[in-house]
């Protein structure tokens, strides 16, 4: 799963993302999937607890300077995640009110990932000229569910600041490094 939300990462390192908070709403009707995991994650951080939250980040580490900088322009992050011990402990209509609600002719899916093995991504945005307000990223495995909204004004390098930071999965900074140091010992 963290391979395939790495992935939908790097691949919007080169798209531009939008989305508004008042377009999604991640229903209460995912709530009743966390009696059923094994482990559940639940981020909500609206504007407010953003800037409470974004306190806490140091001003003497130049990624947590960055990461603070990009906090005060979002509306939101909003993460869901479940893992399960088995198959089936969710379902298609589960995943289906969140897709739903990206239809409409303002949002475009940009990635869309599928295994025979049941590991399927999809990363949706919107784009306003060349604007970048969020994006929603849909990430499913047989025993395992994960929704990340990012809501308000980023780029795509900036969501690489967000890696590893309130409740964002550090994924997109180890692959970047990694590739940096592939590099290094090749020269």
């Amino acid at each position: 799963m963290k391979a395939i939300i790495l992935s939908c990462g790097l691949l919007l390192g080169s798209l531009p993302a939008l989305i508004r908070a008042d377009d999604i709403k991640l229903p209460a009707s995912l709530d009743h999937l966390a009696e059923h995991a094994t482990e559940s994650v639940d981020v909500t951080l609206d504007q407010s607890m953003l800037q409470l939250a974004s306190k806490f980040l140091s001003n003497d580490d130049p990624d947590q300077v960055k990461a603070k900088k990009l906090v005060g322009k979002l509306k939101g992050i909003y993460v869901r995640s479940f893992e399960f011990d088995k198959e089936g402990q969710y379902s298609k209509a589960d995943v289906e009110a969140i897709r739903s609600q990206l239809k409409s002719p303002q949002w475009s899916r940009i990635v869309g990932v599928k295994s025979i093995k049941g590991e399927n991504s999809e990363v949706y945005v919107q784009k306003n000229a060349d604007q970048f307000l969020g994006l929603v990223v849909i990430a499913t495995e047989p025993k395992e569910l994960t929704i990340v909204h990012i809501d308000g004004p980023i780029s795509p390098d900036e969501l690489s600041e967000l890696s590893g930071q309130m409740g964002i999965p550090k994924i997109m900074k180890d692959k970047a490094k990694s590739k940096d140091s592939k590099q290094n010992e090749e020269e």
